[in-house]
């Protein structure tokens, strides 16, 4: 049996740029689709060049999705964060400076209590992230 969690991140109009970004920082493979390209009941032709999904398939099983919210919807509340966590140290480092370019670094990546490095920032786009890089065990 597969079991998968995966993110999946409301935007206004900012999906494919969003998108775009996050696979700038992670890499992976992007699949995009367009409102246009499958057309759906209550959503107009403003919305068509919108994102109806889209998939960030990143290295070692990880996946991210997000979507733009038609017009004739709200977009749902930011009350989430997404967390990335692992002993990779470079590579959570990586991810880290790149989300954090043109975001706003809300707890500094240091080491924390546990003896994990750990980080709060929301990016450009407005999303919470967590990044906790497992320390030395003992």
């Amino acid at each position: 049996m597969v079991l998968r969690l995966n993110p999946y991140i409301a935007f206004r109009d900012t999906a494919a740029e969003a998108m775009a970004f996050y696979q700038s920082v992670f890499g992976g493979e992007l699949e995009v689709t367009r409102f246009g390209d499958v057309p759906m009941p209550n959503v107009g032709p403003d919305d068509a060049g919108k994102v109806m999904h889209s998939m960030l398939t990143i290295d070692g099983g990880l996946t991210l999705m997000g979507a733009d919210t038609p017009a004739h919807m709200d977009v749902p509340s930011n009350n989430h964060a997404i967390s990335l966590s692992g002993d990779d140290d470079a590579t959570l480092r990586r991810w880290w400076d790149g989300l954090a370019d043109g975001g706003t670094i809300t707890m500094p990546l240091n080491v924390a209590p546990w003896g994990d490095a750990f980080g709060e920032l929301k990016d450009k786009f407005g999303i919470s992230w967590l990044v906790n890089i497992a320390g030395p065990q003992s």
